[in-house]
This record gives structure tokens, C-alpha cells and sequence, in this order.
């Protein structure tokens, strides 16, 4: 009987100790994990700051790229991201009146966007991506990820975005009121006369001055055109829609990738050899350049089949010294010498940044210092090799230059 209570009592005994070894053990693992989080959390860059949401765009050339998290899976979690608002898709869906066709200001390759009021009172554009593009999630990525690393008066303001697992993916910026260059070149907003050789002009230089701004922050927009530049009721350029930009690394001297972009505006060069450089936004610039001074679309089917491609044409006329042909009659042309100069410098300038090659574009640094020479009146522009067409016929403008060709047809995701 003694032996029994004795060898129950060492069981016992034995289950108590383990219990006692067993809760000891558990007790450090949670000490040292505790340790552990406290030690890591303090090595986390800080939370992003929504303060960067009310700043206006800077009238001087900056560039903010703050230490913001990184991992695409705080995005679906956090109030703001890279500095910008996170907004519920129901809070953009009551800005829309649920999306409401009559809101819609247009659309484009990757989505349409609608006139919305935040709760707040702020006025804004919200793109809705469409849910056909597969590579939807990519460009709202890339979008949001560019535009709120730079700050310059003539970029679009990203004023926040949904969260990648919203039931949309949707982008919030600032409202620009006054509709595209393309609208007011050849669209709705055509026979407006709103658009004068001066007001043109600036259009170009600003536009010229947002994009060398792109390049000297190591990014390349890749869909530069007239749908893309937006304005303000003074006629200020907004350039727009990044979703196809890339950041371009400034070791080397050029990224392959597949073309994309819009047909018109895309780099011959790019297209037949998939190098995407600086140049290749030169290039659609120089599209832009001739849609300012025509006002004709970059590629129309209703003209003959040797005109449908505006590069194209516009090269032609200025090696035939035919500009009058391709010059808006609105602008003066014929009757303002000043005017006639100017136009006949910008159309020269466009001539080179549609080289086909592209080591014979000038950077859009120069392009930019140029236009503003035009625009100073520096009209010898001497920065810039100029055979003035027309006003001295005894040869063609950069005779001996190769006229570029551009592809009829291109990757685009529209």
C-alpha cells in the first residue's frame, strides 16, 4: 500500500515539474518574439505622410522620393501609400454619382474618366481602369508609383488612388477644366479660336519643358500626344497619364521592351528595334509640334493613303517646300511675316525630332531651349541648324537628311 501511494506521489511529482519546465519554456519564446517585433518594428522606415496631398505642384523643379514602404502588400493595407490618399471605392463611387455616364470627361487605352466632388469639396478626375486591360494593375502601379515621386507645375497631380484588392482600380487627381490639345485642335472643342499662334506656342514650350523635366528624373513617358496634354482655363498644360512610363536607369543607354504606345506617335526606331530611349518621346514631341502648327490629327484615315500618317506627310511637305499646305490657315501664316517665321522655325525643329534615327534628334533639353528662342524672338535660332524653308528656296531644309518612316501599325493596348 506504502509502495503504491509512494510511486503515485513521484507521478504526480514528475507532471507537476514538466508543467512548471514546459511553462517556463513558453514563457522566454514569448519574451525573445516580443523582443524580436519591438527590434524590427524600429527598424521600418516611418509611415507615409498624407500631408504631400494638399501641396500644390511647385513652380520650380524638384524631385521628392521619400523612403516609403515599398512591398506591394502595404498598399492593400494602408490609409495612404508612397504619401498619397488610399480612398475606398465607395467613397469615389458616391464622387461619381456612381459613375455616371453624363460625368464622364473621356477615355483612352486603359480607362475612362469621370468628373467627381470628394466629400471634402475637392473637384477631381477619377480614372477607371478597365477590367479587360490585364495589364491594369501594372499601369496603375507604375502611375501611382511616378507621379508621386515628382512635383512640377506642368504634371498632372495624383491626388490618391483605391487599394489594389478594391473591387476597382481607380486613380484620383486633380481636375483640369479646359479639355485636351486634341480637343481643342481637332475635336469638340475645335471651332472654338481659342488657340492662337501665341497661346500654341507656350502650349509647346511647356509641354517641352514637363518632358525634359521627365528625362532629367530618369523617366520616359512613352505616350506623349495631344490627347495626353490637358489645360487649364489659362490654357497652363497638364501633361497626363503615365501608365505606360517607365524609369529608366542612367547606366545604360537604353531599355528593351515590346513598343507600346499609341499608332502616329510612336518611335520608328523603337518599333523596329525595341530600344526604348529618351529619344523615343522626342519623337512623339515632334508629332505634337506639327498637330500644333495644322492642326490635324497624327493619323487620319479620311486623307490620301500617302497623308494618313501626319509625320509622314508633314516631312514630305517641308522637303517640297510646301509648309503653306500643312500650316493652320487660321494662324496668319500667309499674311503675318512674324508668325510665318516663327511657324516656319517650329516646323524645323519638328523636322529634326522626327529624324528617324534617333542619335539625329536633338535632346528634349535642346528642343526646349529652342522654343523658348522662338518664342523670346531669337528667330535666327542659331542653336539650332536651320534652313529657313520658304523664305529661301535655293535648297531643302537639312538637305541630304534621312526623311523617317514610321510603322502602320504598333503594340498598343487600345
Amino acid at each position: 500500500m506504502n509502495v503504491g501511494l509512494s510511486i503515485a506521489g513521484a507521478v504526480l511529482a514528475g507532471v507537476g515539474l514538466g508543467w512548471l519546465i514546459f511553462h517556463y519554456r513558453q514563457k522566454k519564446k514569448q519574451r525573445l518574439a516580443a523582443q524580436h517585433t519591438e527590434t524590427v518594428s524600429n527598424d521600418l522606415p516611418p509611415p507615409p505622410s498624407s500631408k504631400s496631398i494638399s501641396t500644390p505642384p511647385s513652380t520650380t523643379f524638384t524631385r521628392s522620393i521619400p523612403s516609403y514602404p515599398s512591398s506591394k502588400s502595404d498598399f492593400g493595407r494602408a490609409s495612404s501609400y508612397f504619401g498619397v490618399q488610399v480612398f475606398s471605392y465607395n467613397e469615389l463611387e458616391e464622387a461619381t454619382n456612381n459613375f455616371d455616364p453624363s460625368r464622364e470627361l473621356g477615355d483612352g487605352g486603359f480607362g475612362a474618366v469621370y468628373y467627381g466632388v470628394l466629400a471634402d469639396g475637392r473637384v477631381v478626375a477619377v480614372k477607371r481602369l478597365y477590367e479587360n486591360n490585364f495589364k491594369r494593375v501594372e499601369q496603375f502601379m507604375n502611375e501611382v508609383e511616378i507621379l508621386t515621386r515628382l512635383r512640377h507645375q506642368n504634371l498632372v497631380t495624383l491626388y490618391g488612388c483605391t487599394s489594389k484588392r478594391s473591387r476597382e482600380l481607380l486613380l484620383v487627381y486633380e481636375y483640369i477644366p479646359n479639355g485636351t490639345v486634341a480637343d481643342h485642335l481637332h475635336g469638340k472643342r475645335a471651332n472654338s479660336g481659342l488657340l492662337s499662334w501665341t497661346v500654341r506656342l507656350n502650349i509647346a514650350i511647356e509641354t517641352a519643358d514637363a518632358l525634359a523635366y521627365l528625362h532629367k528624373s530618369d523617366i520616359i513617358h512613352r505616350d506623349v500626344k495631344t490627347n495626353n496634354i490637358l489645360l487649364d482655363n489659362d490654357f497652363h498644360v497638364k501633361v497626363a497619364d503615365f501608365g505606360l512610363s517607365r524609369l529608366f536607369p542612367n547606366d545604360v543607354t537604353h531599355v528593351s521592351t515590346a513598343p507600346q504606345g499609341t499608332p502616329g506617335y510612336v518611335d520608328p526606331e523603337y518599333y523596329q528595334c525595341y530600344q526604348l530611349t529618351e529619344k523615343s518621346d522626342v519623337y512623339s514631341f515632334g508629332v505634337v509640334l506639327i498637330e500644333l502648327i495644322s492642326s490635324l490629327q497624327a493619323v487620319d484615315t479620311n486623307r490620301h493613303r500617302q497623308n494618313v500618317n501626319l509625320a509622314i506627310m508633314a516631312v514630305n511637305k517641308i522637303q517640297n517646300h510646301t509648309l503653306h499646305e500643312l500650316i493652320d490657315s487660321s494662324l496668319g501664316f500667309e499674311t503675318n511675316s512674324v508668325v510665318r517665321r516663327m511657324a516656319t522655325l517650329v516646323a524645323e525643329l519638328a523636322f529634326q525630332c522626327l529624324q528617324q534615327q534617333r542619335d539625329m534628334r536633338p535632346s528634349m533639353e535642346e528642343v526646349l531651349e529652342v522654343l523658348r528662342g522662338i518664342q523670346n524672338g531669337d528667330l535666327d535660332a542659331h542653336k539650332v541648324k536651320v534652313v529657313e524653308m520658304l523664305i529661301n528656296d535655293e535648297a531643302g531644309p537639312l538637305k541630304g537628311s534621312v526623311a523617317p518612316s514610321s510603322p502602320d501599325s504598333v503594340v498598343t493596348d487600345k
